[in-house]
């Protein structure tokens, strides 16, 4: 039995129904959000301007492309290529929506106040704060929309893969649909092995986006002060060294062994995110997935960090001149 069979055994979709409904629940409170407030008003603008820029639809052009390409490009990896499709491809969603996020930032926040455009929104009854936070809820919607045909795209290719690296390797070609009963009818329903093979990214999809939330709240920071070419290199600093803060402080404890170092390594690791808690490529090395404790506590870090970042956003913002 293959690792595909024994992770579609393992499936169990009773212990992600309560997953689903704080999913829905989640969605259910930014749509209220984005029509029911005043900050709302600007959420929908700002999310009209990032997916009507050129850069969303280049972005979704490259990464398609890049996406096509992995499906039928040889990893070397000893039947293993469909670990490394998934890997490519949720790096793929995540370095797209970061750049979607820290683009659309800089040019929503930093050019609308050096153009003196964010003086006419705010002389309306429309707050500093609500300004904030719109824009940051709308970009936040322009990569959920950069993510959902992207995401689509992925799980089609993971579901024309298994059965490609099947035949590629003379082993049983799971069908693409069997017969199951449902309420004592038969019914045409995927592959559980396929549905199995793609429903192994959706937790990788799930902190792709934590992980862009949080550096989206960085960059609508960083953005009420500097300048987008400068948010830009921050974001990718940052974006760097937090996926390397683990490391750092496991290499200083170990092998470097200075108070110093260690204790520098610590407050690094402290201040900045700890982005390399969204990653799930462990999990896909072991052929496994991420359980739906793991995403709620990621939910809830992720959610912290992004709220103090914009609380940090508030007071940057607060004194800075418009006129």
């Amino acid at each position: 039995m293959n690792s595909l069979q024994l992770l579609a055994q393992q499936q169990t979709p009773q212990n992600w129904t309560l997953a689903w409904i704080v999913a829905l629940g989640l969605l259910f409170a930014l749509v209220a959000f984005s029509y029911g407030t005043r900050a709302g008003i600007i959420a929908r603008a700002t999310t009209k301007e990032a997916v009507r820029q050129p850069l969303f639809f280049l972005l979704l052009l490259i990464c398609s492309a890049v996406l096509l390409v992995n499906v039928f490009m040889p990893f070397f990896t000893l039947k293993e290529d469909i670990r490394e499709l998934k890997n490519c491809g949720l790096a793929t969603l995540l370095v797209s929506g970061l750049l979607l996020a820290v683009w659309t930032a800089g040019n929503s926040i930093s050019n609308e106040i050096e153009g003196k455009t964010a003086m006419t929104l705010l002389s309306k009854p429309i707050n500093r704060r609500q300004f904030i936070v719109g824009k940051y809820v709308g970009i936040l919607q322009a990569v959920l929309w950069l993510f959902l045909p992207l995401v689509m795209l992925l799980s089609f290719f993971i579901f024309y893969k298994v059965g490609y690296d099947q035949r590629e390797t003379s082993a049983e070609i799971s069908p693409w649909f069997e017969t199951v009963k449902v309420m004592g009818m038969s019914i045409k329903w995927p592959h559980h092995v396929r549905v199995a093979a793609v429903s192994q990214i959706i937790p990788g999809v799930v902190l792709s986006f934590f992980q862009v939330a949080v550096l989206s709240a960085i960059s609508v920071a960083v953005a009420t002060r500097l300048p987008m070419v400068v948010n830009l290199v921050t974001c990718f600093a940052i974006f760097v060294v937090g996926n390397l803060t683990p490391l750092m402080v496991s290499q200083g404890e170990k092998v470097i062994q200075s108070e110093f170092v260690i204790f520098v390594a610590r407050l690094i690791a402290t201040v900045l995110p700890s982005l390399e808690s969204f990653n799930i490529y462990a999990a896909l090395a072991r052929g496994g997935t991420v359980p739906p404790s793991y995403l709620g506590l990621c939910l809830v870090y992720g959610t912290a960090y992004a709220a103090a970042t914009i609380l940090l956003a508030f007071i940057l913002f607060e004194d800075r001149d418009l006129a």
